[in-house]
């Protein structure tokens, strides 16, 4: 498969950085298509400025500076998202990937008189979350897990009607010791290996 890996995280010796390296690893070694964006080591600029939400419905050829990463949309047919949970959802640097690359004429379009928006990402059948919460599973439902939910509905609903989503996440991750972490490790290793 053509697998595009996004990884979100401002320290490259964290936990999330090495599960990174372990998905890119595995999908290497599984004969897969790779690229990869890393929104920190790029210095991908997160915010959306007014200019680009009065023009959030236009076409993206006039969007110069989200062209890579859009042509990179239309060619995976997997998504593999890596990021820490911060305040119970995606980081600052990613909410504004999907708030500036996820536009009209990319993930989706937008009819001429029409209210309803027409996915445009059916490229993409399968959506891999890998993430850390430093908190636990418990404190995390009862907040809703508000990053789950954008990942395995608003994003899944702009890509294949058939996309399947899968979500790893690893609670504690801030008071885990070296075996929990190991065994994270792993169960993102086998998830990436049924990733088909």
């Amino acid at each position: 498969m053509n697998v595009l890996v996004v990884h979100c995280h401002p320290s490259p010796t964290s936990l999330v950085a090495q599960a990174r390296d372990h998905i890119l690893q595995r999908l290497g070694a599984g004969g897969h298509q790779v690229r990869q964006i890393d929104l920190y080591d790029e210095g991908f600029d997160p915010v959306l400025s007014a200019w680009e939400r009065r023009h959030h419905l236009d076409s993206p050829e006039g969007k110069p500076s989200i062209a890579a990463h859009a042509a990179l949309l239309a060619w995976c047919e997997a998504l593999v998202v890596v990021y820490p949970t911060w305040w119970s959802g995606q980081p600052a640097m990613l909410k504004g990937w999907f708030d500036r690359v996820w536009v009209n004429g990319v993930a989706y379009t937008l009819p001429e008189g029409s209210d309803r928006i027409r996915p445009a990402l059916r490229n993409i059948r399968r959506i891999l979350t890998i993430t850390a919460h430093g908190s636990s599973k418990w404190r995390n439902a009862l907040q809703g897990e508000g990053g789950k939910r954008i990942m395995s509905r608003s994003i899944r609903a702009v890509c294949s009607p058939w996309c399947r989503t899968r979500w790893i996440a690893f609670y504690g991750a801030d008071h885990a010791d070296t075996a929990h972490r190991e065994r994270f490790l792993r169960r993102v290793d086998r998830a990436v290996a049924r990733l088909r």
